[in-house]
């Protein structure tokens, strides 16, 4: 008997044979029939069994509870009534697994289960059609990255997670044990991705993850996140990078609206294109801004969350979602970001108030790049591995760094960065 392969309820055809995998998202019983409704990653399909037709299937109909894992084999016929437009006759139930019973969490949007209590059951959790939508979108998301970077001429690289040293340095590093020696978690492989422009890769990307060990409690930070990180040689100047993050976000965003149009719609998710190219504010630009709408800020001060919120909100009347904010001071940028006198050729990328991207022009030049690191109170001879790579002809180069679980949160509204991500880390959960 040749196996029947399974089929996904979204490719599911009428007058067509058929087997099903899944779990069980509800039962009902109807006087003379009894429906199941399997749920698989792809979507739902109703199992209509008539009573007075299959004993044996009753039966075992009749002993299944939410969340058992079965698999169905029948007839696909239209059924205008049943979720999707089809059913499914079925000539053969098999139970593969038990669940539980009562559940930890709910699968349904009808009772809302805590988010902690949530997390700590996340396999369960991603069962719910609402949240499994952000895992294709974070999917769809990061393909159309990668296909943008590659039909613009950047190879994909690996660098390490494990580091000697710590790009943005302070307090934010994870220490490791690594043979006896100390080493960290990569906060960003920013180090090395400026290495790699003295190699001839010259356009390199990565999407990886980073390591912030900030004691944070807000609703947009954690301490592993997927950063999508790129680098360009050969620059004029840090509006080449600009250039390549506003078409970043357009291309995405176009094959989002294209390919995630059933996940848009269960958040109610509107994605609007912006046309290129954004807007662009300099950091005196913001001040000025700011201050006009009752906000005073001294330059040289960090835009702080208030500011940045405030900001969004005044841009987006003015029908920006997007805009960069350009020419911030450099006492408040990294040390490898060119400094241009008081100000620098550094960048973020900001949608409706949340910083998405920060990046800019580097420093290429060995003997200022050296100079900054010690203004800034680090120790040149620690950064060696990294420093050699200046001496030995460096061109021009520039790039950014953009969180992927913001841009995702951004683009659904969701409130929470934690969701965006299938096994959140913080300062309190390390388990599962």
């Amino acid at each position: 008997m040749e196996k029947m392969e399974r089929t996904y309820t979204n490719d599911l055809q009428s007058g067509k044979k058929s087997l099903v995998k899944g779990w069980i998202s509800s039962v009902r019983d109807l006087g003379g029939l009894k429906f199941l409704i399997l749920r698989d990653r792809e979507g739902l399909i109703q199992i209509t069994i008539k009573k007075a037709e299959s004993k044996k299937i009753l039966e075992l109909a009749s002993s299944l509870v939410r969340e058992d894992c079965i698999s169905v084999t029948g007839m696909v016929k239209n059924s205008p009534q049943a979720p999707g437009g089809k059913e499914i006759i079925p000539e053969s139930i098999e139970l593969v697994s038990k669940a539980k019973t009562p559940l930890p969490i709910e699968t349904s949007d009808k009772i809302i289960t805590g988010l902690d209590k949530r997390f700590d059951f996340r396999f369960m959790d991603v069962r719910n059609p609402k949240v499994r939508a952000i895992f294709r979108v974070k999917d769809i998301a990061l393909t159309k990255m990668r296909e943008y970077f590659e039909s613009n001429g950047f190879v994909e690289v690996h660098t390490p997670i494990i580091q000697a040293a710590g790009a943005e340095g302070g307090a934010t590093m994870f220490p490791m044990v690594y043979y006896q020696k100390e080493a960290f978690l990569r906060q960003s492989p920013q180090l090395y991705k400026q290495m790699l422009m003295a190699s001839s890769l010259d356009r390199i990307y990565e999407i990886g993850s980073v390591f912030r060990a900030e004691k944070f409690h807000t609703r947009r930070h954690v301490s592993e996140y997927l950063s999508v990180d790129m680098e360009m040689a050969w620059i004029e100047s840090e509006e080449d990078v600009l250039r390549i993050a506003e078409g970043l976000v357009e291309y995405t965003l176009k094959g989002l609206k294209k390919d995630c149009k059933k996940e848009l719609e269960v958040f109610g998710a509107k994605v609007n294109v912006p046309e290129l190219p954004f807007k662009r504010l300099t950091y005196s630009d913001v001040l000025g801004i700011l201050a006009k709408n009752g906000l005073k800020k001294e330059w040289g001060d960090d835009l702080d969350d208030p500011d940045e919120k405030l900001l969004g909100q005044i841009m987006e009347k003015k029908g920006h979602e997007w805009y960069f904010i350009t020419k911030y001071p450099g006492k408040i940028k990294p040390f490898y970001i060119m400094m241009e006198g008081k100000a620098s050729r550094g960048m973020d990328l900001d949608c409706r108030g949340l910083e998405i991207a920060s990046g800019g022009q580097r420093e290429h030049r060995y003997e200022e790049l050296v100079k900054v690191m010690k203004q800034k109170g680090l120790d040149p001879h620690k950064f060696e591995f990294y420093l050699s790579a200046f001496q030995y002809g460096m061109p021009p180069h520039g790039g950014f760094g953009l969180g992927s679980e913001r841009f995702v949160q951004q683009v659904l509204g969701i409130e929470n960065i934690k969701e965006i991500i299938l096994f959140p880390r913080t300062p309190e959960r390390l388990v599962p």
